[in-house]
C-alpha cells in the first residue's frame, strides 16, 4: 500500500491531553481545559451581529481591517511606544499567528529553543518546519524562571530563535524584568529571533505583565489572542506584532495559509477593544479567588506543593507520588476529573498534573475532593 503521509505528519504525536478528554465521561469535572467558562458579554455578541449586519462579511487585508490594526498598535504602546499600525499583522487566532512565525523563520537544519514545559503547539510547529526543538527548562524549584546560563550552553551556530510565554501554560509563571534583560540580552549577542508568546497578558494577579516587546531589540515577534482576554476562544482572532520588516515577510505566509482574517469579527473586536468598559478586569477578580482555592486545596493534600500563579489561570503542582503523571491523570479521569499530566507538556513536566482554574467554584472544589480521594490510594515516593 502507498505511503500517503508526509513525514511531518507521521512525526507527530497525539497531544497527552487529548487522550484525557478521549477517555473522560460526559459527567466529568473539568480541570483539564485551557478555555474560561464565561460566555462572551454581550456586547460583543452585539457588535459581531452588527458586524453582520452592516456588510463586513467578505475578504478584508491579508494583514487585517486598518481601524483594529491601529487600536492594536495604541495599545502595545504600553510596551514599545514606536509601534504602528504597519507593525500589526490580525490571525485566526494566537495559534495560526505562532505557525505562520513558525513557517516564516525555520527551514530545515535550524534549531528552535522552546520551554519544557512549555504549551503542546510549539514543539510540533518547529518539527512541521524540518527544524529541531531545543528544550530549555523550567523548574518548579525556581519559580519556573530559565536559567540563562543553561540558554547559553543549548545555542549552537544553528540555532535561529527561542520561544518564550509570560505568563505560561501550563505552569502559569511570569518572566521576571531580570530574566527579560538576560534572554534579550542572550538573543542579541547570538542573534536569535525571539518569539514571544504573551497571550494571558491581560490575567495578572499579582505585579504587572512585562513584554519582550521592546524598543531594546528588533527581531521580536509579539503573539497575543483574544480568546483568553474577552473569552471568545470560538472565535479564533489574533495578533502578531513585530518590525516592517519582519511583518512584510510575514504577512506573505499570512497570506497563503489564510488570506485574511474573518472580516466581521475584527468589526466586533474593534468595537469591544474601543467600548468605555468591557469586563476584563471583572473576570480576573474572580479567577484571582478561584486561584486561592484551588492552591489552598492543592498544597492541604499529602505530597503535592503548588505555588501561587502570578498570572493565567493554571495551577502546576509537585507531587511525590509513585506514579508517573499521565497514568496519575488517567486515574483521575476514571474517578470522573480531566486534567492535564506535566509530561503533555515535554519532559520537564513529569511529576506535575495541570488543573485549569477557569472553572466554577463548586467544580473547583469537587475536582479537589476527588484528587484527595484518589491521591490518598496511590503509594507515595520512599
Amino acid at each position: 500500500m502507498r505511503d500517503w503521509f508526509a513525514a511531518r505528519a507521521k512525526r507527530l504525536q497525539i497531544s497527552g491531553i487529548r487522550k484525557m478528554f478521549e477517555m473522560a465521561g460526559p459527567d466529568s469535572i473539568n480541570l483539564g481545559l485551557g478555555e474560561l467558562d464565561f460566555e462572551p458579554s454581550e456586547l460583543a455578541m452585539k457588535a459581531l451581529a452588527d458586524a453582520v449586519h452592516n456588510g463586513y462579511n467578505h475578504y478584508g487585508p491579508t494583514k487585517g481591517i486598518p481601524e483594529l490594526r491601529k487600536a492594536l498598535a495604541e495599545r502595545l504602546t504600553r510596551y514599545r511606544p514606536d509601534v504602528e499600525m504597519d507593525n500589526i499583522i490580525v490571525t485566526a487566532g494566537g495559534t495560526q499567528g505562532l505557525l505562520v512565525s513558525a513557517m516564516t523563520l525555520f527551514d530545515h537544519g535550524d534549531e528552535v529553543l522552546t520551554p519544557d514545559p512549555g504549551f503542546v503547539i510549539y514543539q510540533p510547529h518547529v518539527i512541521m518546519c524540518g527544524a529541531t526543538p531545543l528544550r530549555y527548562s523550567l523548574r518548579f524549584e525556581n519559580n519556573f524562571q530559565p536559567n540563562p546560563d543553561e540558554i547559553q550552553e543549548l545555542i549552537t551556530p544553528r540555532t535561529k530563535a527561542i520561544i518564550v510565554n509570560s505568563p505560561n501554560n501550563p505552569t502559569s509563571g511570569i518572566l521576571e524584568p531580570d530574566t527579560i534583560k538576560a534572554l534579550r540580552d542572550i538573543a542579541v549577542e547570538n542573534e536569535l529571533v525571539i518569539i514571544s508568546d504573551e497571550v494571558y497578558d491581560e490575567i495578572i494577579f499579582e505585579g504587572e505583565h512585562h513584554s519582550l516587546l521592546n524598543p531594546d531589540y528588533d527581531n521580536v515577534v509579539y503573539i497575543n489572542s483574544f480568546s483568553k482576554t474577552f473569552a471568545l476562544t470560538g472565535w479564533r482572532l489574533g495578533y502578531m506584532a513585530s518590525s516592517k520588516y519582519m511583518v512584510n515577510q510575514l504577512s506573505k505566509l499570512q497570506y497563503y495559509n489564510i488570506a485574511c482574517p474573518p472580516t466581521p469579527l475584527q468589526k466586533a473586536i474593534f468595537d469591544v477593544m474601543n467600548a468605555p468598559t468591557n469586563s476584563v478586569q471583572e473576570r480576573v477578580d474572580i479567577l484571582r479567588k478561584r486561584r486561592d482555592v484551588i492552591v489552598k486545596r492543592l498544597n492541604d493534600i499529602d505530597g503535592f506543593s503548588c505555588l501561587k500563579p502570578k498570572g493565567a489561570f493554571y495551577a502546576f503542582p509537585t507531587f511525590d507520588h509513585d506514579i508517573s503523571s499521565e497514568d496519575f491523570a488517567m486515574e483521575l479521569v476514571k474517578s470522573g476529573l480531566i486534567c492535564a499530566p506535566g509530561s503533555a507538556f515535554g519532559k520537564g513536566g513529569e511529576g506535575h498534573l495541570r488543573f485549569s482554574f477557569a472553572n466554577s467554584l463548586e467544580m473547583i472544589e469537587k475536582g479537589m475532593d476527588v484528587l484527595e480521594k484518589v491521591a490518598a490510594t496511590i503509594p507515595r515516593k520512599n
